[in-house]
């Protein structure tokens, strides 16, 4: 079977005909799959919605318990048949309950990777390497350049400016679902044994984490409190909230920001950071590389991102690639580290 007569790119997204399913659609439809909770894959209106149990429960905490008509869930490996297409979802490694979705028909396999990584992450289940004739690709970090160094150096660099800097607090940015809580948790297998304080913004998310029994350490809200209380202390806040007077109340802030973006220098000193911290939730150069080879996939679709880089890298390497530039899809690390 051809792989456009399983799936196809349309204004909404991608769409399955036979199932009459779209995954990860940008605008309300009948039915929907979606891979992970991050707002510009996860939106609210359709009818139904197809994801891991974790990516519902992120759903009804950030849209509202009434974001769908109806919904199911699929346990990692799971096969659901719909409309003779057989669907299941395969851990991506992005975020809690992120998956990638492979779709079979007719023998043919086709793999939507949503978001993804490589880099071990405490967090959520690792990313799983599915066989497949086409793979969908996202391309967010596909240039050279983009090469991550591992959470853990990062957050040791981290650790060894509160040693050097004890008498100021470290204000580390980052995205409210997935970077902030997996910043908390290397910081617990890096050995802090202090309270970690989070924004407001940070919480309802941090506690859905621990919910499904992820060990982030002890997680206190940032209270008033005089500035000397945060001396040595590290403070999670929003991207956004770096650019406010809510920074203020900590001693002599050294701000801090988690993010791949952090690999480009203008972007930290366009933000005022002080310490960059290359801590991504999305595959590297290499990593998107050695995906692409290992699924051992003939032709790649990219949807977003460095699409036309990546794609000239695969025909490179002896592969069909075309770039989908699907319109709706942008990358929530971007939201924070763009000046």
């Amino acid at each position: 079977m051809q792989p456009a007569q399983i799936l196809h790119p349309r204004p909404e997204g991608l769409y399955c005909p036979k199932a009459d399913l779209y995954v990860d659609p940008t605008r309300p439809v009948a039915r929907a799959l979606i891979t992970h909770g991050h707002s510009d894959h996860a939106r609210a209106g359709h009818g139904a919605v197809l994801a891991t149990a974790e990516t519902l429960a992120i759903m009804g905490a950030r849209i509202g318990p009434d974001f769908a008509g109806s919904t199911q869930s699929l346990r990692y490996g799971e096969r659901v048949e719909i409309g003779g297409v057989t669907f299941s979802l395969h851990p991506a490694g992005h975020v809690l309950g992120s998956a990638q979705a492979l779709a079979e028909c007719g023998g043919t396999r086709v793999v939507v990777s949503g978001d993804y990584k490589r880099q071990p992450d405490p967090t959520c289940a690792p990313f799983e390497v599915v066989p497949c004739d086409v793979f969908i690709t996202e391309a967010t970090f596909a240039l050279p350049v983009f090469t991550h160094p591992s959470a853990e150096h990062e957050v040791r660099k981290l650790l060894a400016s509160v040693a050097m800097f004890p008498e100021r607090a470290h204000v580390v940015g980052a995205y409210a679902l997935g970077k902030a809580q997996r910043v908390m948790a290397e910081l617990v297998r890096c050995g802090w044994d202090k309270p970690v304080y989070a924004h407001g913004a940070l919480l309802e998310v941090t506690k859905l984490y621990q919910a499904h029994g992820v060990e982030l350490g002890d997680i206190r809200p940032v209270e008033t409190a005089p500035k000397s209380f945060y001396a040595d202390a590290i403070v999670l806040g929003t991207p956004s909230a770096l650019q406010t007077p809510w920074v203020r109340r900590f001693p002599d802030p050294v701000t801090c920001f988690a993010s791949g973006w952090m690999r480009i220098r203008a972007r930290a000193r366009q933000r005022g950071v002080e310490l960059p911290l290359v801590i991504s939730d999305h595959a590297d150069w290499c990593d998107l590389q050695r995906t692409i080879v290992d699924t051992g996939a003939g032709e790649i679709w990219i949807t977003h991102g460095e699409a036309d880089a990546l794609a000239h890298w695969c025909e490179g390497e002896g592969l069909k690639a075309k770039a989908l530039h699907l319109v709706g899809y942008g990358d929530e690390e971007n939201e924070g580290a763009a000046a």
